[in-house]
């Protein structure tokens, strides 16, 4: 019995499965393979690799449907690892989003030092690492909204504050775009101090070749082996729905159509808002209250794109992008028509090495309502959005193409944010990422992805690394699996 023991707990025999290959499922099933175990699985629901990272030919070159930029460069697990294997794969996307137009529903165009010094108040306004939230109990929107007033009221009648509170309604649903909110009054103020800013450029694009680049690299891929060190490894469309633990150590992973595969380890990558929809039916026995509470507190918002090509390069060549500011008239006749859908839709936007797309975003409820609607219906109703405000004549695209991350029963979401109901319950990433293990410390189920991470959420880099992180709880495990036998 002592033999069988030390045989099954090895590197070679331990039977690892990985739910997922996103992000943090391939980082995690690399780092176990590269670190000497040789039996490791991935399971994924898609009929293809890389989770929230899609990238997929459009137009000129490609586009990408989930995570478009890398998010810094200090401390950043992804440019490190470009850095450290010599890959110079990314550049600056410039201030595409820093110089936009603001542009009223009555087609007038803000002037630009007007809008300059709205974006600089506003911007200005995001709490990054101000002191004054170390102890504040409210909402990012109540903080954001005290900022941005009190700034605009000291600049007198230089403004127009029915322009500024147009304005401000589009950076509230622009900031609620960068943490996924459905608002800003359900995002937990103190909450934003823990997300770290990586230092350095913010918004670093993939140039021509999209965010599947880095996939690549951690696969070691070639064209000869696209998946690298997973070849073989890696088995799509396997939906998992149950992940029974009930026998201790040997674990059964069961999926919907009908294939079961034991393992000795789990480590679940599934999306936050996988997690909600099936915690109850997916774990046996149920999960411990504390993670579900943090299942519960967190939240995985919506935010989709919108990916509009033209014959030609769209509008005056010296713009950036635009945003779009209603006058209240039109809104309310906007909230009264089928269109309502489109008041979410805060801006277009130029795209790094697509000269003739234009990339739209939208947020929230009406995201998810924008989803259930045909692609002939969503385009129309943009094109109806882009005419309503601009002057010159917006022709008819060539394609179109929207995502639907919400309907998509295998990520109900884009990415998660800290909310004030996760400050009430107590609860936060930290207890979503504890592993379960058994009386004797070893792990059984770990979670890893965007979610788990305290400080990197809602970002590739922090999927990765959390990926990194329950792989190597496994190494430094099975290092004392020969002194403890």
């Amino acid at each position: 019995m002592a033999a069988q023991i030390v045989a099954r707990k090895s590197l070679q025999s331990a039977r690892i499965v990985v739910v997922g290959a996103g992000p943090s499922g391939i980082a995690a099933a690399t780092k176990l393979i590269e670190a000497g175990f040789r039996n490791v699985v991935i399971l994924e629901a898609e009929n293809r690799i890389g989770g929230r990272v899609y990238t997929v030919p459009f137009a000129d070159n490609v586009v990408d449907l989930g995570a478009q930029w890398c998010h810094g460069e200090k401390n950043n697990a992804i440019y490190e690892t470009l850095q450290q294997n010599g890959l110079d794969l990314v550049e600056s996307t410039g201030r595409v989003y820093d110089d936009y137009k603001c542009i009223r529903s009555n087609k007038e165009v803000v002037g630009d030092d007007v809008a300059e010094s709205l974006k600089s108040i506003a911007f200005n306004s995001i709490p990054e690492r101000q002191e004054g939230l170390v102890e504040y109990e409210g909402s990012l929107g109540a903080y954001l909204t005290e900022k941005y007033w009190n700034e605009v009221d000291k600049l007198g009648p230089n403004v127009d504050r029915v322009v500024a509170k147009e304005f401000f309604e589009n950076f509230k649903k622009f900031e609620s775009s960068v943490e996924a909110s459905d608002h800003l009054f359900e995002v937990s103020g103190r909450g934003h101090l823990e997300y770290w800013i990586c230092e350095g450029d913010l918004l670093l694009n993939w140039r021509n070749k999209g965010f599947r680049t880095f996939l690549e690299v951690l696969l070691k891929s070639s064209v000869e082996s696209p998946l690298g060190l997973l070849d073989a490894r890696v088995l799509l469309n396997q939906r998992v729905v149950q992940i029974d633990r009930s026998n201790g150590q040997n674990i059964k992973v069961k999926c919907s159509n009908g294939t079961i595969v034991a393992a000795d380890h789990v480590i679940c990558t599934t999306s936050l808002g996988v997690l909600k929809e099936t915690h109850a039916s997916m774990f046996k026995p149920s999960l411990p209250s504390s993670k579900i509470r943090a299942i519960e507190g967190l939240k995985l918002g919506t935010v989709d794109k919108f990916f509009v090509e033209f014959k030609e390069p769209f509008g005056p060549s010296e713009w950036t992008g635009m945003c779009f500011l209603w006058l209240e008239d039109d809104l309310k006749r906007l909230r009264d028509s089928n269109l309502f859908w489109l008041e979410s839709v805060f801006g277009f936007y130029r795209v790094s090495y697509q000269p003739r797309v234009l990339q739209g975003w939208i947020i929230g409820p009406h995201a998810r309502h924008m989803e259930t609607l045909t692609e002939d219906e969503v385009l129309e109703g943009i094109l109806w959005l882009l005419r309503k405000f601009l002057t010159f004549n917006v022709p008819d695209p060539v394609h179109f193409k929207r995502t639907q991350w919400y309907s998509n029963v295998n990520f109900r979401g884009s990415y998660t944010f800290r909310t004030l109901l996760a400050d009430e319950l107590r609860t936060g990433a930290w207890d979503l990422a504890t592993p379960l293990t058994d009386d004797k410390g070893q792990p059984l189920l770990q979670f890893a992805g965007e979610a788990t991470h305290n400080h990197y959420y809602s970002t590739v880099h922090g999927a990765v690394e959390s990926g990194w992180r329950e792989a190597q709880r496994l190494i430094e495990f099975y290092k004392t699996i020969p002194s403890r036998l």
